[in-house]
């Protein structure tokens, strides 16, 4: 059986405005085609996409039938994929964690682990809090923000820029190929090529004068990673790490102020808050199409057919709104906004951290907050659910100078408390 390209019959498509503002109009379209159903996810780029719950983690724990090798992409291959396509940032090819199997991406995985567990995460939460405080200073006594572009976007950012021992002449590059790289947009191949750039000199940096730092334990690790792999390990941790954290934090933010289950409960405190993320994690993922695999032969998932060689997406937001699951509540953590089986993603536990300081302190510091506009639509790519923007206006305050938010160089975690508590 083989399949080379999609039904010539209109496909929904992932990317553009129109998904921008009604992406589930979209998902309800891929789910009446199918538990797994083609999409075009950029111009002249079409992919499956995994819509149901059960034939998603069907397919994630199915090591043998999928690889997540994307040198299998036969339509890149063939030259059919336009080479300044903007998923090709997030898609083609690297030697990372993300796109290996078996005993090479145990090898990876198992660096990535170790140099993660190493991260003390009251640290963490106090080096987030303190450039948080930063950001919110610079805009609180103007009585109105974005809180995309000046908060969520970048506090992240700023936070892994300390975890990788990154100089502060680098930070706004990072910043800036980061955000360009996930956005799949014009500039993400431009966006992909300044990140890459940053994290070599870092590299370089770290190996002459190691810290304590991401960058110093994975040159150092007994793995003996080259500089090439140790260079993709890093754009996966970045772009992985950051940009779906700052959806994260400004999808929570939204809810919190917005729906009639929060609003008026936010004297809730931590377990508002927390209660809140999970939500999204059903709701509005991060991460919303993404986890792309490939069939090793043609085959059938759940009665689809499945043509070896063509990008198989998991589409974890249309997985958590799965119509066909049981109302298991949100604080059920059974979704799949940090996919599953070996590939499941392993900085969960900073993340959170990053997300409920980065609210926490938010609502903490600033007085009669409200959205100005609760409507916006998300930004335009296939790859995560964020807000294109989230204004809010709040009372003008001055704001006293921020503490400094704890060294740049990170300590090493008491082995006892090497995982954040479950949310």
């Amino acid at each position: 059986m083989t399949i080379s390209s999609p039904s010539p019959a209109p496909v929904a498509r992932l990317f553009g405005d129109d998904f921008a503002a009604r992406a589930e109009d979209a998902y309800d379209a891929l789910r009446a085609a199918g538990p797994v159903a083609w999409a075009e996810i950029a111009e002249g780029v079409h992919a499956l996409v995994v819509t149901s719950r059960r034939a998603a983690a069907d397919l994630l724990k199915d090591t043998a039938t999928y690889s997540k090798d994307s040198r299998m992409w036969a339509a890149l291959h063939q030259g059919k994929v336009p080479a300044d396509s903007p998923v090709l940032a997030l898609m083609a090819f690297r030697p990372s964690l993300l796109y290996t199997d078996g005993d090479r991406h145990a090898r990876l995985r198992h660096a990535m682990d170790d140099c993660l567990d190493r991260i003390n995460l009251h640290e963490l939460q106090e080096i987030t809090r303190g450039h948080a405080l930063r950001l919110i200073s610079g805009f609180a006594h103007t009585g109105h923000a974005d809180l995309m572009s000046q908060y969520a976007d970048t506090l992240p950012l700023l936070v892994f820029t300390d975890l990788l021992g990154c100089p502060p002449q680098l930070t706004g590059r990072m910043v800036a190929g980061c955000q360009g790289m996930i956005n799949a947009g014009p500039e993400a191949g431009k966006g992909a090529a300044e990140l890459a750039q940053c994290l070599s000199e870092i590299i370089q940096m770290k190996s002459a004068r190691p810290g304590r730092d991401c960058t110093s334990w994975m040159l150092s690790h007994p793995a003996a990673l080259t500089h090439e792999e140790i260079l993709h390990q890093l754009v996966v941790l970045v772009g992985a790490g950051t940009i779906p954290t700052a959806a994260w934090i400004a999808s929570g933010l939204r809810l919190l102020l917005t729906d009639d289950d929060y609003a008026g409960d936010l004297i809730g405190g931590a377990v508002t808050v927390r209660r809140a993320m999970e939500q999204v994690l059903w709701t509005r993922s991060p991460m919303a199409n993404f986890s792309a695999h490939y069939a090793r032969h043609a085959t059938t998932l759940h009665g689809v057919p499945i043509p070896a060689g063509v990008p198989i997406l998991i589409s974890h937001a249309a997985t958590g709104t799965d119509p066909e699951l049981p109302r298991l509540g949100h604080d059920h953590r059974s979704h799949l906004a940090w996919s599953a089986g070996p590939h499941r993603c392993p900085a969960d536990s900073q993340a959170a951290v990053i997300a409920q300081t980065g609210i926490e302190t938010l609502l903490d510091q600033l007085w009669n907050l409200d959205l100005t506009d609760a409507e916006v639509p998300n930004r335009p790519g296939p790859f995560h659910t964020c807000p294109a923007a989230l204004g809010i206006r709040f009372r003008p305050q001055p704001v006293d100078p921020p503490a400094t938010g704890g060294p740049r160089d990170l300590h090493y975690a008491d082995p006892r408390h090497h995982r954040h508590p479950p949310l």
